[in-house]
């Protein structure tokens, strides 16, 4: 669902931009001492990575021609809680943006609010309810899935929604809503699968991580979380400098729906707003999707998965350290 900013006006890109930016506010200022502990900083930043890597892999979609990947905001708020999730998936989303030009600048705030907004504040809390004071391992699994399946469903209505509302003309609404919730139900039980998976294993190795995250409770200082961020790093080299060289050349989730409805995948505005945004990403990326500017095709992809996923990590970490040290000095 990374929107290019040929999908948006100007209006509902800025407005897009504003409600993210209050949100993200928001989840700053309501972030507490348990959700950014020293026990939780190297866990926001190796999952941070994980994601930015996890969604390099695009996995075929049977039978469509299509692909998708994960969204990460579902399984970031389980293992880091709603307001950490939420900083975190705008880091990646942010260095997708400005780093590998992957979504447009224009419709960066509504990619966030679609992929993190949606799942970090009105999804999980939903599944924090479910779930209450009683964790078990069928409830735990069927809140992972469940999750991403129910977020991702609102965030593909949130494109169509932004779509219409921008006047874009070559995606009628009944014909793009028709293909946009269904492909993006199937990529939704996609990455419920690998939500649960990666869910299920923190919380059989370090219980405390997920108990953080839907309780609010803060990690004990005893209590090691160096194996398990390790292992996530781990996954996430080899996800994004590996794994990322088989992912699937199918059109994506969006690009599949705006195919079959326009014919094309690449919608450019002339205007002013859209000219300057587009002249300002071309700038700044330095490896445009996820590739060396100069060079043969294909040949950067490995590079730009462990690159994104090692700035990811510490960007998610400089800011999350950043927001506790403010609010510890402004508690003194």
């Amino acid at each position: 669902m990374h929107m290019a900013d040929g999908l948006l006006s100007p209006e509902v890109g800025v407005a897009m931009w504003a409600v993210t930016a209050g949100a993200t506010a928001y989840g700053i200022k309501k972030i507490t001492d348990s959700d950014l502990s020293e026990k939780k900083l190297p866990v926001m930043a190796v999952s941070g990575a994980f994601v930015f890597a996890a969604q390099m892999i695009n996995f075929t979609i049977p039978g469509t021609g299509s692909s998708g990947h994960i969204g990460g905001g579902i399984l970031l708020a389980m293992l880091l809680g709603e307001f950490p999730a939420l900083l975190t998936i705008a880091s990646v989303l942010v260095i997708q943006c400005l780093i590998f030009a992957d979504g447009g600048l224009l419709a960066l705030g509504a990619n966030i609010f679609n992929m993190g907004v949606i799942p970090c504040l009105i999804v999980f809390p939903i599944i924090r309810m479910f779930l209450k004071n009683n964790i078990s391992k069928t409830k735990l699994s069927v809140s992972a899935f469940l999750g991403p399946v129910v977020a991702l469903q609102i965030g593909a209505f949130g494109v169509v929604m932004e779509t219409l509302l921008s006047g874009i003309t070559e995606f009628p609404f009944k014909i793009f809503v028709a293909l946009m919730l269904p492909i993006h139900l199937a990529i939704g039980v996609g990455e419920g699968i690998v939500t649960a998976a990666v869910v299920l294993f923190v919380w059989k190795m370090r219980p405390e991580i997920i108990n953080s995250a839907l309780f609010k409770q803060k990690i004990d200082k005893k209590v090691s979380v160096k194996k398990v961020t390790v292992i996530i790093g781990i996954v996430a080299v080899i996800t994004g400098g590996v794994l990322s060289l088989y992912a699937s050349s199918n059109p994506d989730g969006l690009e599949w729906p705006m195919e079959k409805t326009a014919g094309t995948s690449e919608l450019k505005n002339s205007d002013k707003t859209h000219s300057v945004m587009s002249q300002i990403q071309e700038k700044l990326s330095i490896l445009p999707d996820y590739d060396f500017k100069s060079q043969k095709k294909g040949n950067g992809t490995s590079a730009s998965g462990i690159i994104g996923a090692g700035i990811t990590f510490c960007l998610a970490l400089g800011a999350g350290g950043i927001i506790t040290y403010v609010k510890k000095k402004k508690n003194k």
